[in-house]
């Protein structure tokens, strides 16, 4: 089982102070984040790609290659990869040179992303929302199947017998796709048999069915299903107990919902609401509870990877360095040993 983090690295106004105000700040707060979850004995790690000010990363992949320099052993990726409104060349050319600088721990995560402000900034018709996805992507992996390549299609330049390099240090670079419940993205993947991420904020119930299109669709393109690897990205916060846990993370994660336009959080993230969530399996809590979010997740989906937002919102350092510091010593040995036993069962 795979134990990993995520930032979007956002610059979330948070009255009360402590948070990172600039983002400068910000930056060497997502890098020392990379640092700690590498000496912490973590995974993954991966950063979003958005191009709003109140989000500091626009280019995800230049973040993770400063990471790459202070870090040994902690996987490097993308999550996600605009693929849609990116030249799938410069994507592949870019994380390659990542792969090479981190001795072989890049990965890309596409997706078509939660916001779609890339998409009139370099030019694209939203109209175009899933072909653009689906033609970019292909063209991203006939890249990476093969050095040099043909191709011709909608959205650009053709290319006719053009060698595209650096190679990755890995054979393949992994590529994930992201998804936040499109059944027809769960049936892409499989039919690709690609790895598949699924970001949600609560319980993993509603991606059971997700996951049988997957696996489905995977098994009909003839791919192996040990190839069909699963993960899932979420929102976390871990305390010392349940009560403060709660109480400490909701005034920020209010106004991250605020902030970000959400329309059941005009005035603030309700704090019924929230309760629901976290009753209905949102990982903020006590270490057990956390276990308990993320064993539920591995029971009902399968998943080998966990990945957990843990600076939501722009948290203040101190509440941030404390939850990934319960995640790695009281959480994620846990996971590891009750994922194990199960496999050996």
């Amino acid at each position: 089982m795979e134990l990993g983090i995520y930032s979007f690295g956002e610059l979330v106004a948070n009255p009360d102070g402590g948070s990172a105000t600039s983002i400068h700040e910000r930056f060497d707060q997502v890098i020392e984040l990379a640092k700690l979850a590498d000496a912490g004995g973590l995974d993954a790690i991966s950063l979003g790609e958005h191009h709003r000010a109140d989000f500091s990363m626009s280019a995800p992949e230049i973040v993770l290659a400063a990471m790459a320099s202070v870090t040994k052993r902690l996987r490097l990726a993308s999550g996600v990869t605009v693929i849609s409104s990116q030249d799938p060349v410069r994507v592949f050319e870019q994380f390659a040179t990542l792969d090479h600088v981190s001795n072989g721990r890049a990965e890309i995560i596409v997706g078509r992303g939660a916001f779609t402000e890339s998409f009139p900034l370099f030019g694209y018709d939203l109209a175009d929302y899933d072909a653009l996805f689906d033609e970019k992507l292909r063209l991203l992996l006939e890249i990476r199947d093969h050095p040099v390549v043909s191709w011709n299609g909608r959205f650009r330049s053709a290319l006719e017998n053009v060698e595209i390099s650096p190679r990755p240090l890995q054979d393949p670079l992994p590529i994930w796709v992201g998804i936040g419940g499109t059944p027809a993205s769960a049936v892409r993947a499989g039919i690709l048999g690609l790895p598949m991420m699924m970001g949600f904020f609560a319980g993993p119930e509603q991606f059971v069915s997700r996951v049988d299109l997957y696996q489905r669709a995977g098994a009909q393109a003839g791919h192996d299903p040990a190839a069909l690897r699963l993960g899932v990205s979420g929102h976390m916060y871990v305390g010392k107990t349940s009560q403060k846990a709660r109480d400490d993370f909701y005034p920020y994660y209010s106004r991250y919902f605020q902030q970000g336009g959400a329309s059941f959080a005009a005035n603030g993230f309700p704090r019924e609401a929230y309760d629901a969530w976290i009753a209905g399996g949102l990982p903020v809590g006590s270490p057990q509870q956390v276990i308990d979010a993320i064993m539920r997740r591995v029971e009902l989906l399968g998943i080998d990877r966990f990945m957990g937002q843990i600076d939501v919102g722009n948290l203040p350092w101190s509440m941030t360095r404390e939850s990934l510091e319960l995640y790695m010593t009281e959480v994620a040995p846990v996971v590891r040993r009750e994922t194990a036993d199960a496999r050996q069962a």
